[in-house]
């Protein structure tokens, strides 16, 4: 099973990429060979990385769209990826995406997601892993089940019923609807993509998935499904109850 990408130019966007990086030394430099021209700027945000990340692509680069932010402290990967948003939004970024840093995310598919927010008109994209067959297959199983578990309690506490993954952190959203939401109250760590959906809903925010391929080689997740199921569950149901809280009030 392939995808196929359109290849007709996109609409003249000025398109961040934030990649949040924490161990991800060894595919880093694979991940930016990836990013494409119609992508203005690219963050690279060392999350108080342990090998130095920041100052690896600083040394091995030399690409002018590529701005590296060194944070002191480890702020987690949502933490991480907010500080990209607040400095690419300051830099007049009109769309920003998302993308890990262990190269299970294919830079080629920007234009398919950054497409499709426009043609939906959309205010967020996110990348769906579960229509592939050949990701099914080769998907450990533990994140399969782990993953397809945590996305039906997120249909519950977002309200987002359409969308299959939930915890992809391969995702576009436009800079305008960020300025709506409390972002400093949005997750800092593992449960940001979960959060921002919820938090999303609340100001009536457009949210289209499309069909993604994801890769699985030797990298090393930094998340264990298995040892954050509990607490997302727990996330959940906090973002649910505040959700019919909402309602009621209403």
């Amino acid at each position: 099973e392939s995808m196929t990408l359109k290849t007709a130019p996109l609409m003249p966007l000025r398109i961040a990429v934030i990649i949040p990086c924490y161990r991800v030394k060894d595919h880093i430099l694979k991940v930016l060979e990836g990013i494409g021209p119609e992508v203005s700027s690219i963050y690279i945000i060392d999350d108080s990385c342990p090998d130095g990340s920041g100052d690896f692509v600083q040394g091995a680069t030399h690409d002018d769209r590529i701005h590296v932010i060194k944070l002191p402290e480890n702020r987690g990967v949502g933490g991480a990826t907010k500080v990209g948003y607040c400095r690419a939004m300051a830099d007049g970024a009109e769309i920003m995406v998302k993308l890990d840093g262990d190269n299970q995310m294919d830079g080629n598919f920007i234009p398919y997601l950054v497409r499709s927010l426009v043609e939906n008109n959309a205010d967020y994209a996110k990348g769906n892993r579960f229509n592939s067959l050949r990701v099914l297959k080769i998907m450990p199983l533990s994140r399969l089940v782990g993953n397809l578990a945590l996305s039906m309690l997120s249909r519950f506490s977002s309200g987002y019923w359409d969308i299959v993954d939930s915890t992809n952190g391969y995702t576009a959203i436009r800079s305008n609807i960020v300025g709506l939401i409390p972002l400093c109250r949005v997750d800092d760590d593992y449960f940001f993509e979960s959060d921002l959906l919820y938090w999303l809903h609340t100001v009536g925010a457009s949210v289209t998935e499309i069909p993604m391929e994801a890769r699985y080689g030797n990298e090393r997740s930094n998340l264990s499904i298995v040892r954050n199921l509990p607490i997302f569950a727990w996330k959940h149901a906090r973002n649910l109850l505040r959700r019919f809280s909402h309602i009621s009030v209403s």
